[in-house]
């Protein structure tokens, strides 16, 4: 019954948004090239899935995305591991860090391509350049923020470092790190679809750019629901898997950080 009442409001709230979309696109409404009808997006995207023309787009973006995200948070937590517990390599590493990260990432992605080609190696190396910053920020923030007491006490005790690292630090920094990795999983999609529009034969956004050019707004608009619908999904796989493994905490919204690409 819980998870009725948690599903009955958006879905109330999703009609009401298509009655009033249906609405303004009936005849004599807005124009076809301004916002397509829903039913002519709901061909659109039927069409594509059946005729087997969307899914090499789908399965480009979705390996680049996911390659990018696994790649950035690995290195994102080990870098905000490294830093929390080493001044050494704050001081020497951690301002080029945000250096890098204070970086437009549109403006990286030329470069990116040059480096790296046209192929799905740069949209994955552009995924994770996006989604580190968060997570490493959350990391570092996350194990700094543990209780000075327990550490205090296990230390009394003749603990080494590593078993406060793992027992004490990481998991007071366990619902930090799930924050930045909701947050990240949504920037990983920003980064696929920004190498994509830049230069790409593959993918959703070379998908929506390529019917930019056509005005096919239909076609537009069912790869803007692919996209809306992959980021939920994730963010929530992200959230399922906080609440198993963060089981003595409940997810906070306060612990997130976030950035604009």
């Amino acid at each position: 019954m819980r998870w009725v009442r948690s599903l009955v409001p958006p879905l109330v709230t999703l009609l009401l948004v298509l009655a009033a979309w249906s609405y303004a696109t009936r005849p004599g409404g807005l124009p076809a090239y301004l916002l397509p009808n829903p039913s002519a997006v709901a061909v659109a995207l039927w069409s594509g899935l059946s005729t087997g023309e969307l899914w090499p787009h789908i399965v480009f973006t979705l390996s680049s995305t996911l390659a990018g995200y696994v790649i950035g948070s690995v290195l994102a937590v080990v870098s905000g591991v490294l830093v929390a517990e080493s001044q050494l390599f704050e001081r020497f590493l951690f301002p080029y860090i945000v250096a890098i990260q204070a970086t437009p990432k549109v403006a990286l992605a030329p470069l990116i391509l040059v480096w790296f080609g046209f192929g799905l190696a740069s949209k994955v190396v552009l995924v994770a350049l996006i989604c580190f910053f968060p997570l490493l920020v959350n990391t570092i923030s996350g194990i700094r923020r543990t209780d000075p007491e327990l550490i205090a006490m296990a230390r009394s005790f003749s603990r080494p470092g590593w078993w406060v690292f793992l027992h004490i630090k990481l998991p007071a920094a366990a619902s930090a790190i799930f924050a930045g990795l909701e947050i990240g999983i949504v920037l990983a999609l920003i980064g696929a679809v920004v190498g994509e529009f830049v230069a790409a034969e593959r993918g959703i956004g070379y998908l929506i750019g390529s019917a930019t050019v056509n005005m096919n707004t239909a076609v537009m608009f069912a790869g803007v629901l692919i996209l809306a619908l992959f980021g939920v999904l994730s963010s929530l796989a992200v959230r399922w898997v906080h609440r198993r493994i963060v089981f003595w905490e409940q997810p906070s919204a306060d612990l997130t950080i976030g950035e604009s690409s």
